[in-house]
């Protein structure tokens, strides 16, 4: 078992010194992607777990099978002032890493060609991994997280995702199709990918493999890359719900969140949330987090990935959630902008919506649900301080009652409570979709 173990690894070694993933051109930056930088800095999976901000400013980062780099690139400009260490198995992949690195000016940063069974080995300690699309490939996915947590410091956060089973089965089919004509005995080259195509494309439109998976984006320009990552992808193995919680036992790490969690809401796949049926709303208040995924993954496989955060057990930090606050905590509160919307375009349109009294779209600059958020200019006025530095609630408070001084309908002064409660609905509506982070 150990030699055909190790018989794939090599076989996936050769197919990334081959074509390095992925292939993204070492010039293309990720700075005009701020969704990606969102949810690959650390403060948001930090906020997450703990309800406080952190400053990226001297963390430690690694980027556990950083590939041709893209992803470290998109660490270094999410994390300013962090520094990155990229691991990967191909040393082609790792050569491309530090290309990438280097060309967009990012001097702390370093790869080594080197495995994650390697990591308890080595003498590192780190805020924050990074393993994306890696840990599928792993027969035991319990004994990489644990090789990943021997050197994750106490309230240090892990970021990876796994092949769902259920939303990739008809790529696994392929798979096992290409398997069985031998096109996966050795490293997939052009060869073997214009076998696959010819393949596919022979095939009636209506049988059911082709009509499932086959696209016309697998004969354009990113074609190799697609069918390689598709349907001849060496080690690739798929994971359910329940494989991933297990994952976690195993390694004694304790899950903190989906990574795209507002996706993963089982409530939202009902007509009508507020009117469930009756056992769903009896049972679910008592349903496990677990559960509750486990449940949304039957019902609606959407999802490529099963993507997660998770820590070292019972190292976050306690806190009431801001919707259960009391007016006390309120009144004490400290109002965050998440730093990805910290951007001369962010501040322009916001400041010219506020002057010309039109409404601010504030999905234009980060889109983290598919509906369209936008907030009233009198209302957005409240962000314009957030742009330079954070702000009390109090003082959030006192400047729209300096901006309304008198209620546009009765004519009279603005209220205390009036204002008090039109801000605090607000940051609670922006705080639920990311967008600010408040610490009592």
């Amino acid at each position: 078992m150990q030699a055909q173990a190790s018989d794939l690894v090599e076989k996936i070694r050769q197919q990334f010194d081959s074509a390095p993933y992925p292939r993204i051109s070492v010039d293309e930056s990720p700075k005009d992607k701020p969704s990606l930088l969102y949810i690959h800095n650390l403060a948001t999976a930090y906020y997450l777990r703990n309800q406080k901000v952190i400053d990226t400013k001297g963390k430690v980062i690694l980027d556990a099978g950083c590939g041709s780099g893209y992803k470290s690139l998109v660490l270094a400009e999410a994390n300013p002032g962090a520094k990155i260490i990229g691991i990967d198995i191909s040393e082609e992949s790792i050569k491309l890493a530090r290309q990438r690195l280097e060309y967009h000016g990012f001097d702390n940063a370093e790869f080594h060609v080197l495995g994650i069974d390697d990591l308890p080995q080595t003498d590192w300690e780190f805020d924050y991994i990074n393993c994306d699309e890696l840990l599928y490939l792993f027969n035991d996915i319990g004994n990489a997280l644990q090789a990943m947590k021997a050197v994750l410091k106490p309230e240090g956060i892990i970021r990876s995702n796994l092949h769902s089973s259920i939303q990739r089965f008809h790529y696994f089919r392929a798979q096992k199709v290409f398997t069985m004509m031998g096109l996966m005995d050795v490293n997939p080259e052009d060869l073997e990918m214009g076998i696959v195509v010819e393949i596919m494309n022979a095939l009636k439109d209506k049988v059911n493999l082709k009509a499932l998976t086959w696209h016309s984006k697998y004969e354009g320009e990113d074609s190799k890359e697609r069918i390689l990552m598709n349907y001849l992808f060496q080690g690739d193995k798929g994971y359910t719900i329940t494989d991933m919680f297990n994952g976690f036992r195993a390694a004694n790490l304790e899950f903190i969140s989906m990574v795209n969690w507002r996706e993963w809401n089982l409530v939202d796949l009902f007509k009508e949330p507020d009117n469930l049926p009756a056992f769903i709303a009896m049972s679910l208040p008592e349903s496990s987090v677990e559960e509750q995924l486990q449940l949304f993954e039957l019902m609606h496989p959407v999802h490529r990935l099963l993507d997660f955060w998770c820590g070292h057990p019972q190292k976050g930090q306690s806190f009431v959630p801001v919707e259960d606050w009391s007016d006390s905590e309120w009144e004490g509160a400290k109002v965050h902008l998440h730093p990805q919307l910290k951007t001369p375009k962010f501040r322009e349109d916001l400041i010219a919506c506020v002057a010309q009294l039109r409404t601010f779209s504030i999905s234009n600059h980060l889109s983290l649900i598919e509906e369209s958020i936008s907030i009233d200019s009198s209302t957005a006025l409240c962000l314009i301080p957030l742009l330079e530095q954070p702000q009390s609630m109090m003082s959030l408070i006192e400047r729209w009652k300096q901006v309304r001084p008198l209620n546009p309908v009765t004519l009279e002064a603005t209220d205390q409570s009036q204002a008090f409660y039109l801000v605090q609905q607000l940051l609670l509506r922006l705080e639920s979709l990311g967008y600010v982070m408040l610490e009592a």
